[in-house]
């Protein structure tokens, strides 16, 4: 099962696509830190300050304002994230796909609305940070 989510950003491909990998940039809407520029093959390690979280991720593929592909997760239960642009006009849709749950889970249903919250919190966090300038609600969501 796919978790799809999808947002549209009134700004460029690329100004979105560097707001995901430049780690000055991240911090504004995403995680507290990222430990260097989003390259493929480069393993990433992420900090979310406000919820005690510290993870990696290997960046499986990148193509410049079009793609990010990247793998986290633990324990053997890593998940693939499939982050497209597509740029139309003054704008780009922000498609996110994040694959690899297990349907057989007991908490499958909770692990994909909670995965679903996630995801359209960042993007309404992007969203705020590239059309409006805003960088103070990254850390807003209560679990």
């Amino acid at each position: 099962m796919n978790n799809l989510t999808k947002m549209r950003i009134e700004k460029s491909a690329n100004e979105v696509f560097e707001a995901f990998v430049d780690p000055e940039k991240i911090g504004n809407f995403w995680f507290s830190t990222s430990s260097k520029r989003w390259e493929k093959g480069k393993t990433i390690t992420l900090e979310y300050k406000e919820y005690n979280a510290v993870g990696d991720i290997k960046i499986i593929d990148i193509e410049v304002d079009k793609k990010i592909v990247f793998e986290w997760g633990s324990n053997g239960e890593g998940h693939i994230v499939t982050i497209l642009l597509i740029e139309e006009s003054a704008s780009t849709i922000v498609e996110i796909t994040e694959e690899g749950f297990n349907e057989a889970a007991d908490d499958f249903l909770e692990q994909i609305i909670d995965n679903k919250e996630g995801w359209v919190f960042m993007l309404t966090c992007l969203k705020g940070y590239l059309e409006f300038g805003v960088n103070k609600i990254r850390g807003g969501l209560v679990k």
